[in-house]
């Protein structure tokens, strides 16, 4: 792959902008074609709008949380074939249940690594191509 070629489209959805932040310019500099949303309600939007090929989804957010988000999606044909992980606060084993149950890819809880994170999406995206 080239070393400008960009990698895949991703879109974040955190209600922090520090996080959104870091792991906007974290992805773009592994060549990740980045969209944010800062809530539930616009990320159903870009998820329709931009076709990400994998959303990494916050639960804890204002207006719609994340689990209302991926069952938006997971009702919706055009958008329930994106994978998603979970990146969240929420770390109790009920809420890490939930969420596979909802169809999460991945569960990650924070405080993440960033390299983690970027390695998790490559093994998701890569296990969807083969």
């Amino acid at each position: 792959m080239a070393e400008n070629e960009t990698k895949h489209k991703v879109l974040l959805v955190d209600d922090d902008q520090q996080i959104l932040r870091s792991l906007r310019v974290y992805l773009e500099l592994e060549n990740y074609q980045v969209e944010t949303a800062s809530n539930g309600k616009e990320a159903l939007v870009k998820l329709r709008d931009n076709k990400p090929e994998i959303l990494v989804l916050d639960i804890m957010m204002p207006e719609m949380d994340g689990f209302e988000v991926m069952e938006r999606m997971k009702n919706d044909e055009e958008m329930s074939g994106i994978p998603v992980i979970m990146l969240t606060a929420k770390g109790q084993g009920g809420d890490v249940l939930k969420g596979y149950k909802m169809g999460a890819s991945s569960y990650m809880t924070k405080p993440f690594n960033l390299n983690e994170l970027v390695e998790n999406v490559e093994l998701i995206l890569n296990s969807d191509e083969e």
